[in-house]
């Protein structure tokens, strides 16, 4: 998978095939095909290009309002600027996630103590009016500017504009089979779950739209999340 090889089985048991395997044949043996090659790979690549384009325009349209940002949250609280938090990436790569920290410095210890106001199911988490919110980080959230610096991580190769969000291992370690699927490309700054169910509580909603993103990406498919990204973040939706 790695080296973007096709793979094909001339085996005669096919119990852990997925809905999704191909059946060929070789003269009268059948043939499964294990992975094959990605046909848009031409078009990903180009993908890659416009993504390190737009973020450097991004980047430098919007760096003094960052500095800015960055004076907020450290006359608003003590802690870093920054908030690094490890996601897992394409192929299961980790890569550190870089935010505007929103929250107090010792969040992760509190979030225990809120795992009975987790309005998610499944294995996500999240709280209305969660206490550990600064003042300027509900500000940030409310337009989603904390996460402005992920345009680095789309110049490192570790994200894209458009794509699945990225989860944390603990995520990862508690998926089924079908979820990897959302792991065959580089997770997004945005995505079809972050605005069409980002309020949505259902764990199986948000795999649901992340996989389908992976089976009909298209250019014309990111202009489409682009634009209405463009229209959650004007009206304040973010969270």
């Amino acid at each position: 998978r790695d080296l973007e090889i096709d793979i094909r089985s001339i085996s005669g048991y096919y119990g852990e095939l997925t809905a999704n395997a191909q059946l060929e044949y070789l003269g009268v043996f059948p043939v499964v095909s294990l992975h094959r090659r990605d046909p848009r790979t031409i078009a990903l690549f180009l993908k890659r290009i416009v993504d390190i384009a737009l973020s450097l325009l991004a980047l430098t349209a919007v760096f003094p309002l960052m500095l800015i940002i960055a004076l907020l949250i450290r006359l608003d609280s003590q802690g870093p600027i920054f908030f690094v938090s490890e996601r897992i990436g394409k192929r299961g790569r980790v890569f550190p996630c870089f935010k505007f920290r929103t929250m107090v410095k010792d969040a992760e210890q509190l979030k225990k103590n809120l795992a009975a106001m987790n309005e998610r199911d499944g294995i996500l988490f999240k709280v209305s009016n969660d206490p550990r919110v600064t003042r300027v980080g509900r500000l940030l959230r409310k337009y989603s500017l904390d996460e402005l610096p992920q345009f680095f991580n789309v110049l490192r190769g570790e994200m894209s504009i458009v794509g699945p969000r990225p989860p944390i291992a603990s995520e990862v370690e508690k998926y089924e089979l079908e979820h990897f699927r959302r792991l065959e490309v580089l997770p997004g700054l945005t995505g079809l779950w972050q605005i069409q169910a980002r309020q949505d509580a259902s764990f199986a909603k948000y795999i649901a739209l992340d996989t389908a993103y992976v089976e009909n990406w298209s250019f014309w498919l990111d202009l489409k999340i682009l634009v209405r990204t463009a229209e959650v973040v004007v009206r304040g939706t973010g969270t």
